[in-house]
C-alpha cells in the first residue's frame, strides 16, 4: 500500500513538470526542418548537374555544327571527325565524363518542316527526297540535322533522406542543330 502511494505521487510530480517540454518540442521541430534542409541542398544539386547536361548536350551540337562545315555534307560519309569533337565538348562541363553520349548518337539525318511546324523525317543522305512535297512544301529542299543525345546518372548527395532517392537518377538531355 505505502509503494503504491509513492508511486502514485512520484507519477503525480511528473505529469505536472513541464520543464523539458519545450525541449522535446524543438527537437521535434528542429528534425523536420533538417529533413527540408537536406532536400533543399540535394535538389539544388540537382537542378545544378540537369543544367549542365543541358550545357553539355548544346556544347556538343554546336561541335558538331564547327567541324563538319558546308564541304562536309552529309556528316555521316564525309565528317569522321565530327563524333570524336561531339564527345570532347559534350564531356567538357564540371561532371565530365560522367555526362555520356547515347547509344547511336550523334545522329544525322534529312527533315522538312511540315505544315504543323513540326520536323519531319525525310531521309538519310542516300535516301533522302529533293524536296518536301511528303511534309506539306514542294518548294522547299530537305535540310541536314544532327542530333545529340546525352545522359547523367546522378546520385543524391542524402541517400535515403531525401526525396531524390525515390525518383529516377537518370538525366537526359536532346539538342539538334541544322548544318545547312
Amino acid at each position: 500500500m505505502r509503494m503504491s502511494r509513492i508511486c502514485r505521487s512520484a507519477l503525480a510530480r511528473l505529469r505536472s513538470d513541464v520543464r523539458g517540454l519545450a525541449a522535446i518540442e524543438f527537437g521535434l521541430i528542429a528534425s523536420f526542418l533538417a529533413m527540408a534542409v537536406l532536400n533543399v541542398a540535394d535538389i539544388s544539386v540537382f537542378m545544378y548537374d540537369r543544367l549542365q547536361v543541358n550545357n553539355a548536350t548544346q556544347a556538343g551540337a554546336q561541335a558538331a555544327w564547327e567541324t563538319c562545315d558546308l564541304n562536309h555534307l552529309p556528316v555521316s560519309t564525309k565528317c569522321p571527325a565530327m563524333n570524336a569533337a561531339v564527345t570532347a565538348a559534350v564531356q567538357s562541363t564540371s561532371l565530365g565524363t560522367g555526362v555520356q553520349l547515347q547509344s547511336g548518337y550523334p545522329s544525322d539525318g534529312f527533315y522538312c518542316v511540315n505544315t504543323s511546324g513540326a520536323l519531319q523525317y525525310m531521309g538519310t543522305s542516300s535516301t533522302a527526297p529533293d524536296d518536301c512535297s511528303t511534309a506539306g512544301s514542294a518548294s522547299t529542299r530537305p535540310a541536314e540535322y544532327v542530333k545529340v543525345q546525352t545522359t547523367f546518372t546522378y546520385v543524391p548527395i542524402f541517400t535515403g533522406l531525401s526525396i531524390l532517392s525515390f525518383l529516377p537518377s537518370t538525366i537526359t538531355s536532346t539538342a539538334w542543330v541544322r548544318l545547312h
